[in-house]
C-alpha cells in the first residue's frame, strides 16, 4: 500500500481486482451504512406510529360518511310509506253509497229514453195522468207520483226548465212553453244549490241570468215583477237588481238612439264616430226602436182626479221592455 493511496482516500484511480480497502475507506463505508440503517428505522418508526392514528381516523371517517349519506333503503322505505299513506287514507274513507234509482224512474227510462234518459226535457202539464192512463199495469199511482216528484226536483230537470226549453208530451212533441214564473223559480233553486255546494258568491251571475229570463219572457218589467214576486225578501231583492239592470240597459239604448237621430249621419258614419262596430250599433238601435214601440203600445195608467198625467222626460226609462231582438 502506497502513501498516495493512504493519503487520498477519494482517489478515483482504478484499483486492481482483489485489492482490499484501507482503514479510511472501511470507516467511510461503515459511516455510510450506519446513516442508511438509521434512516430506515426512523422511517419505519414513523410509519408504525402513523398506523394507529390512521386506524383511529378510519372509524371516524366512516361514521361521518354514514351521517352525510343517509341509507338508501331507509329513504326508499320512507318515500314508499309517504306514497302509501294517502292511498291508505283514501281506502280508509268509506265510499259514498250510490243513490238508488226509484224503480218507477227506471221503468220510465225504458219506456221514454228521449225524455227520461241522458237528456231531460220539460214535460207538459198533466203528463202524470197520461202516464197512468197509458201504463196502468206498469205503475202504481202512489209510486209514480213519488218518482215524478224526484224527477221534477232533480238538478238536470231544473237546468232544462231554467234554460227555457219548451214542454214536451210523451211522444217527444213540443206541447207548450214553460211559464216565466217556472223558469224564474228554477233559476233561483239552481243558484241556491250551487251556492251551498261551492260557497262562492254567485249573485252577479244570478242577476244577469234573471235579467235574460225577463227579456226572454216577453213581458214588461212591471208585469214580470208582479208575476214572480214572493215572500222571500232576498229573492225579491235579487229580482229588483235584475230589473234595475234592464232599466239601465234600456236607458243607454234610448240615449244612443237619440244621439244617432240628432247626428244626421248614417249608421256606418255614426259607428266610426263613436268607435263602435257597425253591427253592434245597428242591433242597439233596433232594440231601442223596439223599446219605443212597446212603450207606445202599452196601456196607459188611468188618470187620477188630483194630478193629471203630464209628459215627463224621465218616464221612458222604466218603459216596458220588448222581447229580445237579436
Amino acid at each position: 500500500m502506497t502513501e498516495a493511496t493512504t493519503a487520498n482516500p477519494n482517489n478515483k484511480s482504478r484499483r486492481p481486482r482483489g485489492e482490499r480497502l484501507d482503514m479510511a475507506q472501511q470507516l467511510q463505508a461503515l459511516r455510510a451504512g450506519t446513516d442508511g440503517a438509521t434512516t430506515a428505522p426512523d422511517e419505519a418508526a414513523a410509519g408504525a406510529s402513523s398506523a394507529p392514528a390512521q386506524a383511529r381516523q378510519r372509524p371516524q371517517q366512516r361514521h361521518q360518511q354514514q351521517q352525510r349519506k343517509p341509507k338508501k333503503p331507509q329513504q326508499a322505505q320512507q318515500a314508499q310509506g309517504q306514497q302509501q299513506q294517502p292511498t291508505q287514507q283514501k281506502q280508509q274513507q268509506p265510499a259514498r253509497p250510490q243513490r238508488k234509482v226509484h224503480p218507477a224512474l227506471e221503468r220510465l227510462f225504458e219506456l221514454y229514453p228521449n225524455l227520461f234518459g241522458a237528456r231531460f226535457l220539460p214535460l207538459k202539464l198533466g203528463v202524470y195522468e197520461e202516464l197512468i192512463a197509458r201504463h196502468p199495469d206498469d205503475f202504481k199511482a202512489e209510486d209514480l207520483k213519488v218518482a215524478m216528484g224526484l224527477h221534477a226536483r232533480s238538478t238536470r230537470y231544473l237546468e232544462s226548465v231554467a234554460a227555457g226549453h219548451p214542454r214536451h208530451d210523451l211522444d217527444g212533441n213540443v206541447a207548450e212553453p214553460v211559464a216565466p214564473e217556472h223558469v224564474h223559480h228554477a233559476i233561483l233553486e239552481l243558484h241556491r244549490r250551487r251556492s251551498q255546494r261551492t260557497g262562492e258568491d254567485l249573485r252577479p251571475q244570478l242577476v244577469a241570468r234573471l235579467a235574460r229570463a225577463v227579456e226572454a219572457s216577453g213581458l214588461d218589467r212591471e208585469a214580470y215583477a208582479v208575476l214572480v214576486r214572493s215572500r222571500d225578501a232576498n229573492n225579491n231583492a235579487v229580482l229588483d237588481e235584475a230589473l234595475a239592470l234592464l232599466a239601465e240597459q234600456a236607458a243607454k239604448r234610448e240615449a244612443l238612439l237619440r244621439a244617432f237621430e240628432t247626428s244626421g249621419r248614417s249608421e256606418k258614419e255614426f259607428a266610426e264616430m263613436y268607435g263602435m262596430a257597425q253591427g253592434e250599433v245597428a242591433r242597439t238601435l233596433q232594440r231601442a226602436r223596439a223599446d219605443r214601440t212597446a212603450a207606445a203600445a202599452a196601456p196607459q195608467a188611468p188618470e187620477t182626479s188630483q194630478a193629471p198625467a203630464t209628459p215627463d222626460a224621465a218616464e221612458p226609462t222604466p218603459a216596458p221592455e220588448a222581447p229580445a231582438a237579436g
